[in-house]
């Protein structure tokens, strides 16, 4: 699904209010691989008519207000480079200062590899603004879509007060056949699914698409999630 497609399944109207759109990245690496990074950038703006990986802003479910991030997949595998975390930190921040829950799906193939170390920094950089939110008592509900991978799940995915997977999601750091190949191991039936994880202990709840935006309804009214 789209980011478009998200709002309109979760959002009282389908409506956000958009954060930061005026942070764009850039190419302080040179980096090219067949194609200049900024034409990478070009294509995956006009194919998804966003501007980065991730779209945050504030909107409400029933009435209820919150900070709203999803990461747009379509948009270089949503990988997080250095825009998509500081869109994420702000994401925190943000909701730190005018204390809000904050609702994050997740949707990433891991950390954008056009900006090499500046990328990985921002897994450091976003996990510290949620530390400093946590400080507000207020809920973080993170929902990993498939696939969630990489630097985003070594990150935030799995720090939400309440972890929500979608059915079959792939869900892990390297994908299975890296592993597989690494190890030189079989893997055990169903590895890195949604329903593996729920089995091991790594999310609270598995939620098909039509019943997330209930869940999350009754999530933050049991955790303390901002009224009007």
């Amino acid at each position: 699904m789209s980011a478009r497609e998200w709002r309109a399944l979760l959002l009282d109207e389908g409506k956000l209010e958009l954060w930061d759109e005026h942070i764009q990245p850039a190419d302080p690496l040179k980096f090219e691989d067949g194609k200049p990074y900024e034409e990478r950038l070009q294509r995956a703006r006009t194919a998804t008519q966003a501007s980065e990986g991730i779209e945050i802003g504030s909107a409400r479910i029933e009435g209820r207000r919150i900070a709203y991030g999803c990461f747009i997949f379509g948009f270089m595998g949503g990988s997080m480079g250095s825009v998509v975390g500081e869109r994420l930190t702000r994401l925190f921040e943000r909701a730190t200062s005018e204390r809000l829950p904050v609702v994050l799906l997740h949707a990433s193939g891991g950390a954008r590899m056009q900006e090499g170390i500046l990328s990985l920094m921002q897994m450091a950089k976003s996990v510290s603004a949620l530390r400093r939110y946590r400080e507000v008592r207020k809920p973080f509900v993170s929902v990993l879509l498939h696939p969630t991978t990489g630097g985003v799940a070594a990150s935030t995915a799995f720090l939400g007060d309440v972890n929500l997977v979608e059915p079959r999601a792939l869900v892990g750091f390297a994908g299975p056949r890296v592993i597989e190949s690494t190890l030189r191991t079989t893997l055990p039936e169903g590895f890195q699914r949604a329903e593996f994880l729920l089995a091991h202990g790594m999310v609270d709840r598995i939620v098909p698409r039509l019943e997330l935006r209930p869940t999350l309804r009754t999530l933050l009214t049991h955790l303390g999630g901002a009224s009007a």
